[in-house]
């Protein structure tokens, strides 16, 4: 979920209040994710680690390394798992990819979730538009994602594949954007 993409935007992302050593502003427009208000002005890793519906995710990264990535002033587009996505794995899957011998498994897995540059919902509907109903994805691990309209949602389906539902999508970060999806999406 740490995810160059054809026609990624570029901008580059100003530091967060936490990185300036000043709190959040209470007037900053959040998302509730995993019962956390996400505030826009901290970075992926920092909203991340306040949702409690991503603790698998959170640990997953900081297993392979990613924190300080995922910290860095990207921007990223990140497809978030959620703790039930990756209880969706065959039993002892997670427990088998958090072991040492295993972190390069991981990472691929993990760097197959983001996308390098900022795309917003809007950003992901305007690029499936213009190629046909299917915006094809670059990921950071270097293989495609597909993010197509599903019924009155969208879908993000994998190289093999499977897909997941964006299930909260444009929750904004100081460093990129998440879309919290339902299913682990495998290289």
């Amino acid at each position: 979920m740490l995810l160059a993409v054809a026609g990624a935007l570029t901008l580059s992302a100003a530091p967060s209040f936490a990185q300036m050593g000043a709190k959040p502003m209470m007037h900053e427009k959040t998302v509730m994710v995993g019962g956390a208000a996400m505030y826009p002005s901290k970075t992926i890793v920092q909203n991340a680690m306040n949702s409690k519906d991503h603790t698998t995710l959170v640990a997953a990264v900081k297993v392979a390394g990613l924190v300080d990535t995922l910290s860095g002033p990207g921007p990223f587009t990140v497809f978030a798992p959620t703790n039930a996505a990756f209880d969706k794995l065959p039993a002892g899957t997670v427990d088998t990819l958090v072991k040492p011998e295993n972190k390069a498994t991981l990472t691929k897995i993990l760097t197959y979730h983001v996308v390098a540059g900022r795309m917003t919902a809007a950003d992901l509907k305007a690029n499936a538009m213009a190629h046909g109903g299917k915006a094809v994805l670059t990921t950071v691990q270097g293989e495609k994602l597909t993010v197509s309209k599903a019924g009155m949602g969208w879908k993000v389906t994998d190289a093999k594949g499977g897909s997941a539902m964006i299930t909260i999508a444009d929750v904004l970060q100081s460093n990129g954007v998440i879309h919290v999806v339902d299913t682990v999406l495998m290289p």
